[in-house]
C-alpha cells in the first residue's frame, strides 16, 4: 500500500497539471460513469491529501456546488499520469487534458462527495507529516490539534508503539516502511509500549517522520539511511527491491545491519511484519 507521501506527490501533480482549467472526466470500465458524467467538463480546482487518502476537488465560477472525489488506493491501486492515448486495462476514472491522462485502477475506494463528507473523514484521521503543524492556515491548526492528541493517546497506550505509528488514526500516512524505518533510526524496539516512550523520544519520532517523508515526498522513493550508510560511502552494492531506495533493516531480514553488522531479526506485530537489529534496537 502506498504510503502518505506518494499521496501528496499525486496531489500536486494533479494540481500542476489540471487546477484551474475544464478537464474532461470520464470511466472507462464503467464503474464511476455516472458520476464522471456529471464532473465531465468542469473546472478542477485542486488536489489535495491528508494521510493515504486523496481529494480531488471540482468546481469554479460555472459550479457554485463544490464537489469532491475521494481516492483510497488500497493494496493495489495506481493513479499515474500518461501522455493521451485510448486507455488501456481496468481504469476506473481518466481525468484528462488535450495532452495528459491522469488514469485511476484498481482503487480501494472511488466515490463523489461533498465537503461535508470531506470534513468527516478527515476528522477519523491522525496528524499528517507532510502538512504544516500550526501556523495560520486551517489545516495547519488542525493537524496541530491532531498532533497533540496523538502523541497524548501514544503516551497513555499498552500497544507496542511499532503498532501504534500503523493506525491511520493516530498518525496519518504512516505505513510499514516509515514506521520500521524511523524506530530503528532512533534506537527503539518496535515492541516497547507506547507509554514507555518519554516525551522526548515521541517529539524525535515525529520529527524524523516529517524529515524523511518530505524527503520521500521530493524524491518520489524512500531514502532513510544517513550518509554514511549509503552504497557509495560503504562500498556496497546498492537495495534491489521494487520499492526501491536505501533502508536500515526493512525487509533486510537475516542481512547484516548497515550499522553494527548484527543479522536483522523479523517478527510479527499487529498481523504485519516488523524488523529491527536486536543489537541497535534493544528491548
Amino acid at each position: 500500500m502506498p504510503e502518505g507521501h506518494v499521496i501528496h506527490r499525486l496531489a500536486h501533480g494533479l494540481s500542476s497539471q489540471f487546477a484551474g482549467r475544464p478537464v474532461a472526466v470520464s470511466s472507462p470500465q464503467g464503474r464511476f460513469a455516472d458520476q464522471a458524467a456529471a464532473l465531465d467538463g468542469t473546472v478542477l480546482a485542486g488536489a489535495e491529501a491528508w494521510g493515504k487518502h486523496l481529494f480531488i476537488h471540482f468546481g469554479g465560477e460555472d459550479r457554485p456546488d463544490p464537489r469532491i472525489v475521494h481516492i483510497h488506493l488500497g493494496l493495489i491501486g495506481t493513479l499515474r499520469f500518461e501522455p493521451l492515448a485510448p486507455p488501456h486495462g481496468q481504469v476506473r476514472l481518466r481525468i484528462a487534458d488535450a495532452e495528459v491522462a491522469a488514469d485511476l485502477r484498481g482503487p480501494q475506494r472511488c466515490v463523489l462527495i461533498d465537503p461535508q463528507a470531506e470534513d468527516a473523514a478527515v476528522a477519523k484521521l491522525g496528524p499528517d507529516p507532510l502538512l504544516p503543524v500550526g501556523g495560520g492556515t486551517a489545516a495547519g491548526r488542525l493537524n496541530e490539534g491532531k498532533l497533540a492528541t496523538a502523541l497524548a493517546k501514544t503516551r497513555r497506550s499498552s500497544k507496542p508503539v511499532g503498532a501504534l505509528l500503523m493506525d491511520q488514526g493516530l498518525y496519518a500516512g504512516v505505513g510499514s516502511i516509515y514506521r520500521t524505518e524511523v524506530l530503528f533510526r532512533l534506537g527503539i524496539d518496535p515492541r516497547r509500549p507506547g507509554k514507555a516512550l518519554s516525551a522526548a523520544e515521541l517529539d524525535a519520532v515525529w520529527a524524523d517522520l516529517v524529515g524523511l517523508m518530505a524527503d520521500g515526498e521530493e524524491k518520489g522513493r524512500i531514502d532513510t539511511v544517513r550518509p554514511e550508510h549509503t552504497p557509495e560511502a560503504m562500498g556496497r552494492p546498492p537495495r534491489r527491491d521494487d520499492h526501491g531506495g536505501e533502508v536500515y533493516v526493512y525487509r533486510r531480514a537475516g542481512q547484516p545491519c548497515l550499522v553494527c553488522g548484527t543479522p536483522v531479526e523479523v517478527g510479527e506485530l499487529a498481523g504485519r511484519k516488523v524488523y529491527r537489529c536486536p543489537t541497535c534496537q534493544p528491548r
